[in-house]
């Protein structure tokens, strides 16, 4: 078993650009999903697997974070704060935090992807990672289509025999899940002051040269929350329920109501759909598979579907949205129809109109 306190690293400093423009405003680690910020699911699951002590790798608005989590307690976890003054991927990003450990060299050392949302057993990766004694064990899942992501192939006794980044032929649907457990030893050995990536250098030298790089490979709820469409799906199943989740402020159900959110009684909201503080939903509006954030209006009549409506934007009577992500404090006029993956900017006003708008436009 680890040595206490087990720690771990988390990389939060990502631009998020893929979830654009709900980024603008706060980084996506900070979203709210399921009612509370990504990461705190996070946290609450490292919490779960033992971790005591996390060292966040910040960069883009970096001051966010610590004004949001403070020092962890309320997580049962203590945290630090290591920025990076410039991007420094992840190989880097790692290197550049583990400044703020306090394990010795022999020493395990988890590391977290914040762009993901996963219910696997952190502590049976650990302690794997500590009767083989290896350099870096790899938690590992198999996707339908490995093709977007880092394959990793091993032998019959779990070894890692190579790790292939976003091969176009992949070899295996068995991925890299986003989560390691290093011996401390080998953070330190990672280049310091520059950028690394684990993906393309660290993990392919370590095997190159020989040293024990493992698989934890498990078939538990994973999803990878980088587009607004996972986001979006991600939040609905900690909601739902398909995902145990301390950190969800309410039971599992159809939707979820935070405080100061009204909902009219003849209006539908289903499908994990979280309705933020203050946010509204009108007469005889249908919202399903969504999140609306603090503060957001939907009219009378509209529909949105598969949504996300940013802070303090407005849904007019009889607009629909399906597929699309409506910034903070934009507003969408009566008539209009939002589709197939459009994104529309803060502030951005949309008169009414009859006409349909679509990512294709």
């Amino acid at each position: 078993m680890p040595r206490e306190p087990l720690e771990a690293i988390v990389l939060v400093g990502g631009q998020g650009t893929r979830l654009r423009p709900l980024t603008l405003s706060a980084p996506k680690p900070l979203l709210p999903t399921a009612g509370v910020p990504f990461l705190a699911h996070l946290l609450a699951g490292a919490a779960a697997g033992g971790v005591t002590h996390v060292v966040l790798a910040t960069c883009y608005k970096a001051n966010m974070f610590a004004e949001s989590l403070g020092d962890g307690s309320a997580f049962g976890l203590s945290i630090d704060y290591v920025q990076e003054e410039v991007p420094l991927d992840t190989g880097g990003g790692i290197r550049n935090a583990a400044s703020g450990l306090r394990a010795g060299p022999g020493d395990p050392v988890v590391v977290l992807n914040s762009d993901i949302l996963s219910g696997h057993d952190l502590a049976a990766q650990v302690d794997l990672h500590g009767k083989t004694d290896a350099a870096v064990t790899l938690y590992l899942t198999e996707v339908d289509d490995p093709s977007r992501f880092g394959v990793v192939p091993t032998d019959d006794s779990g070894r890692v025999t190579a790790f292939l980044e976003k091969a176009p032929d992949p070899v295996t649907n068995r991925i890299n899940a986003g989560c390691y457990v290093f011996r401390r030893e080998v953070i330190d050995q990672i280049p310091a002051g520059r950028r690394v990536s684990v993906e393309r250098e660290t993990f392919p030298s370590l095997i190159a040269s020989g040293q024990l790089v493992m698989g934890y490979e498990e078939s538990a709820y994973w999803l990878d929350v980088g587009t607004p469409q996972t986001f979006v799906r991600g939040s609905c199943d900690l909601v739902l329920g398909r995902l145990p989740a301390p950190a969800v402020p309410g039971p599992p159900g159809p939707s979820l109501l935070l405080s100061g959110a009204s909902v009219a009684p003849d209006a539908s909201v289903s499908g994990g759909t979280v309705v933020g503080a203050g946010a509204s939903v009108g007469a005889g509006a249908t919202v399903s598979g969504s999140v609306l954030f603090e503060g957001a209006v939907v009219g009378e009549g509209a529909v949105v579907r598969d949504s996300i409506v940013g802070r303090g934007a407005v849904i007019a009577p009889g607009a629909v949205l399906e597929e699309a992500v409506v910034g903070d404090g934009a507003f969408i006029g009566a008539g209009n129809e939002l589709a197939r993956g459009i994104r529309i900017w803060p502030g951005v006003r949309l008169e009414p109109t009859s006409v349909r708008f679509s990512s294709d436009v």
